[in-house]
């Protein structure tokens, strides 16, 4: 019987994607595990896996297709002994059908960062998770659940494709008892988002430009998302800012101090720290120090995070992403800028999986470096916080009554004011001042 190919959904609130490239050909054999294809969505392109064994009999929708909808049919294999033509004739007719009831089967694509966990929509028996050896096949996001939950994977059954473990089975086995639930996810419990407002048309906006003065640029996924995220941010989050100057002169000779005495690997030293990975750090110090600012809202409880995953706002062509740091407070510079440089090279490179850049506890923006003096970011929900940074400049500052000169820098916190009230902000951005302008403290 021929197996169907699906888009697979590489996040769950991805909707449709971009077949960006085909890494195998009509006739080509593959196994489960093999990377057939490239998908990019609007933050990242991602491989594809193939879960069934098979030769490639039909691909349905050629390289460069753009929005492709998730579970719609992408490829035709050709399983073991079957005739290939028969197999491309078989499932291409079946495929009108696929289209109308995307749920009907279980996707046959998953990508090793972030499958899609809906669970195949004809149930069976429960089965032990299938497994070769000490490997028990599960996806990304099942095993990462199942590890915060404490629970052994090998004793869950899975209702994936050929007994797969998916999130679903994960959360099955949470809800039974079988070992101390997670944490809620930040975004679980909150309300419907409302309609969000749509813009002007085409049409209204054209009228107003003489004709032959401009050009068209459709907007691409990144700016579609971007778009809506902050329109929603913006409508739903009730903001609340709080500013306060930072001196940096402590901090600019402890980081000289630090660079200088890097160790060094192949003539490089290991590590080079910035402004912005102490900046990185002091927040997540800053969050552990006030607890109760380290938390997301939703409809029915207050989720109160254990560690401080920090975003940092990286600038790529198109848009901007925000990949993670995280349990920061827990590493070292060096560690935290090591990882930085790895992650924002990456991000420019769409690059990054799903778990890299989906989540965490608070955002920073750093501005500072583009000759910004202060400005208020966005908050990003399920975050609460967000902190913005401008640049260090020189500024004349009054110390026991007399003028100096010292290196300061303005940073606005934004914060949820439904999480976060004003002197609990007050209290982070305060702790935040005491390690920047202290920062030995983020050694010890």
């Amino acid at each position: 019987m021929p197996i169907n190919i699906t888009m697979p959904a590489l996040s769950p609130t991805m909707e449709e994607g971009n077949l960006a490239k085909w890494l195998v050909k009509e006739g080509d054999t593959v196994k489960s595990g093999d990377v057939i294809a490239e998908i990019e969505t609007d933050k990242a392109t991602m491989e594809v896996e193939a879960v069934d064994e098979g030769v490639v009999a039909k691909i349905v929708v050629p390289a460069g297709t753009e929005g492709v909808k998730v579970n719609a049919l992408i490829a035709i294999l050709a399983a073991e002994g079957e005739d290939v033509s028969a197999a491309a004739a078989g499932g291409g007719a079946a495929a009108p059908a696929k289209a109308e009831a995307p749920k009907a089967e279980a996707p046959k694509a998953e990508t090793p960062a972030a499958k899609a966990d809906a669970p195949a929509a004809a149930p069976q028996a429960a089965a032990p998770a299938a497994a070769s050896g000490d490997r028990v096949f599960s996806s990304p996001l099942a095993r990462r659940l199942a590890k915060e939950a404490g629970l052994d994977l090998k004793a869950i059954s899975g209702t994936g494709p050929k007994g797969r473990v998916v999130k679903s089975d994960v959360e099955k086995a949470v809800s039974t008892g079988g070992a101390k639930p997670a944490a809620a996810p930040a975004a679980s419990g909150a309300a419907p988002a409302p309609a969000l407002a749509k813009g002007m048309s085409d049409d209204a906006v054209l009228k107003l430009f003489a004709e032959g003065s401009y050009e068209l640029v459709p907007h691409d996924g990144m700016r579609k998302t971007i778009a809506k995220r902050l329109l929603e941010s913006k409508q739903t989050i009730p903001h609340f800012y709080v500013s306060v100057d930072c001196e940096l002169d402590a901090l600019l000779a402890l980081r000289a101090q630090l660079n200088t005495a890097a160790p060094e690997k192949d003539g490089k030293p290991v590590y080079k720290l910035s402004v912005n990975d102490m900046v990185i750090k002091a927040m997540a110090l800053a969050l552990r120090d006030v607890p109760d600012a380290n938390v997301s809202w939703t409809d029915t409880n207050m989720v109160k995070h254990k560690h401080a995953d920090v975003g940092v706002a990286v600038s790529i062509p198109g848009g901007l992403i925000t990949p993670i740091i995280r349990q920061a407070e827990l590493k070292s510079l060096s560690a935290i800028s090591n990882e930085m440089k790895d992650l924002g090279a990456r991000a420019k490179g769409r690059k990054l999986k799903p778990e890299e850049y989906q989540g965490g506890t608070t955002a920073v923006s750093n501005m500072g470096m583009m000759g910004v003096k202060n400005f208020a970011a966005v908050v990003n929900p399920p975050h609460a916080t967000i902190l913005a940074v401008g640049a260090g400049e020189e500024r004349v500052v009054v110390k026991k009554g007399e003028m100096k000169i010292a290196n300061v820098m303005t940073v606005t916190l934004s914060t949820d004011h439904r999480a976060v009230d004003g002197a609990l902000g007050a209290e982070l951005l305060g702790a935040f001042k005491r390690y920047i302008e202290n920062p030995m403290g983020m050694l010890v």
